[in-house]
């Protein structure tokens, strides 16, 4: 399958998803703190803003420092929410939604860093099986 665009990517499909269920949780009233919803959401678009911006980029070189970024960010959200747990900001439940969500895109990001430094692929359309 050729991936003609990066709203192709699956990973970039699930970090939309995690944006998505990122905001739900962050409108609901129990969710007190400005700053810190704020600096989710934030989080949350930086993982899929640079999924989009290295695939744009046209190499894999700096497509894989992207997606390192993204995978990054994707940490830096799991932290942050699990300080709106300890603060009851969020439930339990969506904690562990986020937390699920947010480690198997992890995961995802990492097997495709590693398919894109074995491929043969350089230029801006890139390929998966």
């Amino acid at each position: 399958m050729k991936i003609e665009k990066f709203e192709d990517l699956p990973i970039w499909q699930d970090a939309r998803s995690i944006v998505n269920f990122v905001y739900g949780i962050t409108d609901k009233k129990i969710f007190r703190d400005s700053v810190l919803k704020m600096h989710i959401r934030k989080t949350a678009i930086s993982i899929i803003s640079n999924i989009a911006e290295g695939f744009e980029r046209g190499s894999n070189k700096e497509f894989i420092q992207f997606l390192f970024i993204s995978k990054g960010s994707v940490g830096e959200l799991r932290a942050q929410i699990r300080i709106s747990l300890d603060n009851k900001f969020i439930s339990e439940e969506d904690f562990n939604s986020v937390i699920s969500k947010s480690i198997s895109l992890s995961r995802q990001v990492s097997k495709f860093i590693d398919y894109l430094r074995k491929s043969r692929i350089t230029n801006l359309r890139h390929k998966t099986k």
